[in-house]
């Protein structure tokens, strides 16, 4: 089993070189070689790993499914370097995918959240989280890059970010409207005054002068929501902060359309500000609102008639 246990190593520090983070399948793949020395077994058959992937026995088809698809790419490097690993078949346990719904901040609805965060008791916690939520809005950074954002990442002399410890292990810059950086400095003099000792050099402090944490920051943004009034669309569209990312790249592609812009060729240029590693993970915001199929079927109709 040690030999198993080694292979994991270098499986998960490949593919970790290659940018992914991997926490929740180093996890599971542990516990499955757990389970494999457990029964005594040594390889990775379909029989044992489906048997390992469905537990809890009262557990969720998709859970099952999700755990069997982090063996089978596993197995599928074991097999390559000794056939006598089965690779379990595709199908058996399949994942469903419930990918949110997009929820689409409207300008006055991001406005009600900034309003409603200059309502909470603590200056400081007011200060904070009107600034995050703006910045979400107007950047599409995701929630974690801004609250790593450290206080020198904050360049208001270039005018831009430096977004360190992304998604995906990359860093990337990104430049800030004169307004917004307007903000994120008039954020750091308010910060400074009340809270002229902090505990980090965080841009975003808590009340304790320590680096707000997401968990933290989730439960505020609940409340947020409920003090805006905001309510969810549907069972899978909730107001979420991740939106506001969908809401900003959303709200560009719309822009590129109405102004007649070849947005295949600026794509890639949206894909890089948001730090997708794929360009076709930003093509997916295409789907995203009705409007914007809307324009695209335009388009499309537009030029099916120019070849006529």
């Amino acid at each position: 089993m040690s030999d198993l246990r080694d292979e994991l190593d270098r499986y998960l520090a490949i593919r970790r070189a290659l940018g992914f983070k991997l926490t929740r399948t180093g996890l599971l793949l542990a516990d499955f070689c757990h389970y494999l020395d457990a029964i005594g077994a040594d390889t990775i058959t379909t029989e044992n790993a489906i048997a390992w992937a469905t537990l809890p026995p009262n557990g969720a088809s998709s859970w099952w499914g999700q755990r069997l698809s982090v063996v089978r790419a596993f197995a599928r490097h074991l097999h390559a370097i000794d056939p006598v690993h089965e690779v379990p078949p595709g199908g058996l346990l399949p994942a469903r995918s419930h990918r949110a719904v997009p929820y689409l901040y409207s300008d006055a609805e991001v406005a009600a959240l900034m309003a409603a965060a200059r309502q909470l008791r603590s200056p400081l916690r007011a200060a904070t989280f009107e600034t995050l939520v703006g910045l979400l809005a107007v950047t599409g950074l995701r929630i974690g890059e801004a609250l790593r954002l450290d206080r020198d990442d904050v360049d208001s002399d270039a005018g831009v970010l430096r977004i360190r410890k992304t998604k995906f292990g990359k860093s990337r810059e990104v430049p800030l409207h004169p307004s917004t950086l307007d903000a994120l400095v008039a954020y750091a003099h308010r910060r400074d005054e009340l809270c002229p000792q902090p505990q980090h050099l965080s841009f975003f402090v808590s009340v304790a002068g320590t680096r707000v944490l997401y968990g933290n920051a989730h439960l505020a943004w609940l409340d947020l929501v409920r003090r805006a009034g905001l309510k969810p669309r549907s069972a899978t569209c909730r107001p979420r902060p991740h939106d506001l990312r969908h809401s900003f790249a959303v709200r560009t592609l719309l822009g590129w359309y109405r102004d007649g812009a070849d947005v295949g060729a600026h794509l890639p240029l949206l894909s890089t500000y948001l730090g997708h590693v794929h360009p076709a993970n930003t093509y997916w915001y295409l789907s995203a609102a009705p409007e914007l199929l809307g324009l695209v079927a335009a388009r499309l109709n537009a030029a099916a008639e120019g070849q006529r």
